[in-house]
């Protein structure tokens, strides 16, 4: 029985769609304003999997809808000022006008900055104050001279200042900013970047598309009908959802997924948009369906003037409109549960008149950045494309896969060490079982020997195997339990082989590796990389395999040392250029891998890194002895009368040399105390009894 974890409920819920093996799947999208980040590759690659196991092993047939935020008071205060910065810089400022503005900027800032009520936020607009006033101080140094510094130090301050100036650009211009174009520049721009991430991250394409900008008459449609309904009133442009009416209601109740933050006005502020000037509203509780423009906000006709859709109101007209009045699951991350869903839910049932709009609503867990909580209003975030510089997209859905979709993952150093460490180990069981195959006869393919007590062994843990990988994915897609079990299986395989040496039954581990293929190909685990050329290679590199195998044969047993040495050179320095891989075993030909030349030429560089550093450490430990023993021979040779007069601290000595008084902390001689004399005889006496007089 398959059951998924449903945030409505809190328990993983038996899984029933509405219409036989269909599923109805709506994915809350981007608001196109940033780049995507690693919470956003966190919450789609989550849900592609999700997909793929619902889809390609469970055999479900699913339509998958995802909209793009392109109309939201983000996008319009970042699309104003970016226009406002670089009208600014094309007027070409000079420095006096620059540090003036700056100056004048950096006020409301500052009174911004220590207003903050969220210390995280506070620290960071505090250190974006610190940066800019250091860039602002560097600038006054050189201003007003002939320095060649001067341009670049006004490029920085540009740079430093972006936030505090955008701000106050806008603040006295932003009103004048009318164009959509402007908008639609950034948007266009954000949401290509954003596929061209998703493409890289492997995460397959949503069946229907849909952007807000696209859908204002039916919002306007779906509006009307909440109103009509009773539950939402017009006021002053804007339109309003009646939460207090609607929770009054029998056949209702507001805040299905987190009731406990009803009351939560931070969060019900941030859900309304920093440009909502909520004039008219009922309740602080109500939310936005409809906001009244202002100047500078892009605008659009409806019964209630002029405005825009709010943000929470898309969601569901877009979602029915493809998906119907009823959906099977909706899914975003967890940070939009409340205000955003619970207020989708609501609005959805005000406008159908029923209670059961979504059945499975699914959040992916938060993702952390070496435990600290990761936010674009932080600019605590790291870009997916920063992260597929340092790791390949297989390595990233490698860490997610080990982890529960909706559990907290904490992207570190740590994680992603364990993801390549796996992806080695599997990739070392692929290239094992490829060079057993093509090391095989024809004949020997189709002679099967009789299966021994090992074989029969193998094949019962693996059955056991693969029914814990199913049962595994029935458990609301525990992909971490079901890498368990297929690792599990390559070391079945490993102690196999190791215990039945050369009579390994071929047939038997390439079944267990088309079963681990295939389920790499049910998470969206992609292929190792591979040369282009490989199949042209493949011959090439098993025929000098074999001939380098017979020459290390016969340079060891007439031990040739160098003839051995040239073989090594062979392996490590020229093949990996060649995309060919070679790892010498004990009882066995070498294993022969073709692997992109790239990869192999990075693991040689962090060979020779290893080993490099490894000599460094024992160069430096044998400096350290060689010190150490010349300090020891040193000591040997001093005579013991001389010991201590060389210590400023000691005024007077007996007749072999030993401390009688020394200088206190002001300077005025005293006695040696008992226990210190003690301790400076001891001192003495092993002298006495190392001392070597020099010959």
């Amino acid at each position: 029985m398959l059951k998924l974890y449903n945030s409505l409920s809190r328990t993983k819920d038996e899984f029933k769609t509405l219409e036989g093996r269909t599923i109805k799947w709506y994915m809350c999208g981007p608001t196109v304003y940033d780049v995507a980040h690693m919470g956003h590759a966190r919450s789609y690659m989550c849900f592609d999997i999700v997909r793929r196991v619902l889809a390609d092993y469970f055999g479900y047939n699913i339509t998958y809808a995802m909209n793009i935020t392109d109309i939201d008071d983000k996008i319009i205060v970042r699309a104003r000022r970016n226009f406002l910065i670089e009208e600014y810089c094309a007027a070409k400022p000079d420095a006096a006008k620059l540090i003036s503005d700056v100056t004048e900027a950096l006020a409301p800032f500052q009174v911004k900055a220590e207003n903050e009520a969220d210390k995280d936020k506070r620290a960071m607009l505090q250190r974006l104050l610190q940066e800019a006033q250091a860039a602002l101080e560097s600038l006054k140094k050189v201003a007003g001279s002939a320095s060649a510094d001067l341009n670049t130090q006004m490029d920085a301050l540009i740079s430093r200042a972006r936030d505090p100036l955008g701000a106050w650009l806008d603040f006295h211009k932003g009103k004048n900013v009318t164009d959509h174009s402007i908008f639609a520049k950034l948007t266009q721009h954000v949401e290509r970047l954003f596929h061209a991430d998703m493409q890289a991250l492997n995460i397959l394409p949503a069946d229907f598309l849909t952007r807000v900008s696209e859908y204002v008459p039916e919002v306007v449609d779906f509006i009307q009908k909440i109103i009509d309904n009773g539950f939402a009133y017009a006021a002053e442009g804007s339109v309003y959802f009646d939460v207090k009416r609607f929770d009054d209601d029998p056949n209702h109740h507001y805040a299905k997924l987190v009731p406990e933050a009803v009351g939560d006005r931070a969060a019900l502020a941030e859900g309304e948009g920093e440009l909502s000037a909520s004039t008219g509203k009922r309740s602080d509780r109500d939310f936005v369906l409809w906001k009244g423009s202002k100047p500078g906000e892009p605008e659009w006709d409806s019964p209630w003037g002029k405005g825009r859709p709010g943000w929470h109101i898309e969601c569901s007209v877009m979602c029915s409109d493809i998906l119907g009045e009823k959906v099977d699951i909706h899914s975003g991350g967890v940070d939009l549960k409340f205000p955003h869903h619970d207020n989708e839910i609501a609005q959805s049932e005000a406008c159908f008149g029923h209670d059961s709009w979504i059945q499975y609503f699914l959040h992916a867990g938060h993702l952390t950045i070496e435990g600290c909580k990761m936010s674009k209003s932080l600019k605590n975030f790291i870009t997916i494309q920063a992260a597929l510089d340092k790791y390949t997209s297989r390595q990233l859905r490698l860490a997610f896969l080990t982890h529960s979709w909706y559990a907290t993952l904490d992207y570190s150093e740590n994680v992603m060490h364990e993801a390549k460490q796996l992806e080695s180990f599997f990739d070392n069981f692929f290239h094992y079982v490829k060079d057993l195959m093509q090391r095989q006869s024809p004949e020997a393919l189709c002679c099967v020997a009789k299966p021994t007590g090992a074989e029969k062994e193998l094949h019962q843990k693996f059955t056991e195997r693969q029914a814990a990988v199913h049962e595994a994915l029935c458990d609301s897609i525990n992909t971490a339990v079901a890498m368990q079990h297929l690792r599990e299986m390559v070391s079945l395989v490993n102690v196999y082989v190791q215990n039945v040496k050369s009579a390994v039954d071929v047939q038997l581990v390439k079944k267990i590796e088309v079963y681990i293929t295939k389920m790499f190909g049910v998470f969206g685990l992609p292929e190792a990389k591979t040369d282009d050329s490989q199949d042209g290679k493949q011959a090439v590199a098993y025929a000098l395999s074999s001939f380098r195998d017979q020459i290390r044969s016969s340079a060891r047993d007439h031990k040739l040392q160098g003839l051995l040495e040239a073989c090594d050179v062979l392996r490590n320095d020229v093949l990996p250029g060649l995309g060919i891989s070679l790892e010498d075993r004990a009882d066995a030909p070498a294993l022969v891998k073709l692997v992109d030349s790239s990869v192999l030429l990075e693991e040689r560089r962090k060979e020779k890194e290893i080993i490099e550093e490894k000599k460094r450490k024992k160069a430096e430990a044998q400096r350290r002895a060689q010190e150490q023993q010349a300090a020891k021979d040193a000591k040997k040779r001093i005579k013991p009368s001389e010991l201590f007069r060389g210590d400023p601290k000691f005024t007077q000595f007996d007749e072999n040399g030993v401390p009688t008084h020394e200088k206190d902390d002001k300077g005025e001689e005293k006695p040696v105390s008992g226990k210190q004399r003690k301790k400076l005889q001891k001192l003495y006496d092993a002298q006495v009894a190392i001392y070597e007089p020099a010959e």
